[in-house]
């Protein structure tokens, strides 16, 4: 201790609290931004973004400021000996709070573009790279917290168990296991944005980065209006195209990169938690058909489309449940055959069933969450009045599902 470098040390600490301060200015401006985006229109000037995952900003804010704990700790020991420890804590809380807390989320509230200009233009390389140490830490606080999750029913062993089925769910139920269709007021209430959407991993959108006449063949091929348009992954959605505007260039294989950026607008966000009835406003007010759906970082969930919410506002005044999907295939025995990719809340109004929709949005996510783990060979489930047969996984994915309710009992030849 008698030749610790004090001085050295103590700039160290310092530029620890200074860059503390710059990735805390940067979270918040982030936030700021996205929620000032939500209420963005068409003719706004664009906002600035991201360059980089949020969570190596996390890892390396934490990073600093435990380091600067660490060095003030040792150089009050070094200077105070015994009461060190208490002083150093005392003088690193008050100077972290000060200096990289509450200075810096003011500043970031009053200049968030600047901020996030600076935190892209000093850090958008290195907390690229850092991303897959945040990925790995990330990953671990969510197997932590998985005990905790909400699960779908626990799987019974037992068949002699009676189902716990609601009281509501008893008296709607009909002889042939079809309900009547609740109040379309009343459900819309209840239904989200996050409820409706299409999953980023199926939706078509158009890459910037693949060559001029692999975009052309996918635009003929493609027969939807508005599709986005990013660099190398959605997360990185810079617009969305108008296919009605260069559609005439396609036959003659005409288009080029500059006609088509031409014929794009500004993205829409749209926030996963927004209500339908509430969306459906904004729609109209925005003058927009489709927005990319956000969830609480800025991360591209999907999108979500005019067409979708009326869809769905027509189907929940439906005076019966239609029979017609394409992912439910009835078997002689009564059983359905359904796929994995199938929407829970579309099988619930086709077929008048109450499978859990508040946790997977999938029916392989139900499963995959109520077994808390893939199934490599065929394993039997029971959920609430549900009996679930896995049939066959592809891909790390459950594809195939045969499904029966209990009052439905399956006559085998």
């Amino acid at each position: 201790m008698e030749s610790l470098p004090v001085g050295p040390m103590f700039a160290v600490m310092v530029v620890l609290i200074l860059w503390s301060a710059l990735f805390t200015a940067i979270e918040a401006a982030q936030q700021y931004l996205l929620a000032r985006r939500r209420a963005s229109r068409a003719s706004d000037k664009p906002l600035a973004r991201l360059s980089f995952p949020l969570a190596s900003l996390i890892l390396c804010n934490t990073f600093c400021r435990t380091l600067a704990v660490v060095i003030a700790t040792l150089l009050a020991l070094f200077t105070w000996l015994e009461k060190g420890p208490w002083l150093a804590w005392l003088g690193t809380s008050g100077a972290l709070l000060v200096f990289a807390d509450y200075l810096p989320r003011t500043l970031a509230s009053r200049f968030p573009d600047a901020v996030l200009g600076l935190g892209n233009t000093l850090l958008g390389v290195p907390l690229k790279i850092l991303y897959p140490a945040a990925w790995l830490l990330n990953g671990l606080s969510q197997l932590l917290l998985r005990p905790f999750a909400r699960k779908a029913r626990a799987v019974q062993q037992s068949d002699d168990e009676p189902p716990a089925t609601p009281r509501a769910e008893q008296e709607q139920e009909q002889g042939n296991g079809r309900v009547h269709p609740i109040s379309g007021i009343h459900a819309l209430d209840n239904i989200t944005v996050n409820d409706i959407l299409v999953p980023r991993s199926e939706v078509d959108g158009i890459n910037l980065d693949d060559p001029i006449g692999e975009i052309i063949e996918q635009l003929r091929l493609n027969r939807r209006t508005r599709l986005p348009v990013f660099h190398s992954d959605i997360n990185q959605v810079e617009a969305v195209l108008n296919t009605r505007q260069i559609r005439h260039m396609l036959a003659d294989a005409s288009l080029t990169q500059e006609a088509l950026l031409a014929a794009c607008h500004e993205p829409y966000f749209v926030p996963e938690s927004t209500p339908l009835q509430l969306q459906l406003l904004n729609f109209h007010k925005q003058q927009r058909r489709l927005g990319m759906v956000v969830d609480e970082y800025g991360e591209v969930l999907g999108i979500v489309t005019l067409e979708d919410i009326l869809e769905e506002i027509v189907g929940e005044f439906e005076s019966e449940h239609s029979l017609d999907n394409p992912h439910v295939h009835p078997q002689s025995d009564g059983r359905l055959m359904i796929d994995g990719a199938a929407s829970i809340r579309e099988l619930n109004k086709t077929l008048g069933w109450h499978l859990p929709c508040d946790g997977p949005k999938t029916l392989n996510g139900l499963v995959t969450e109520a077994l808390e783990t893939i199934p490599e060979s065929p394993v039997c489930l029971k959920i609430g009045r549900y009996r679930l047969e896995i049939i066959e996984t592809v891909d790390n994915r459950v594809s195939q599902v045969l499904v029966w309710h209990n009052s439905t009992v399956p006559t085998f030849s």
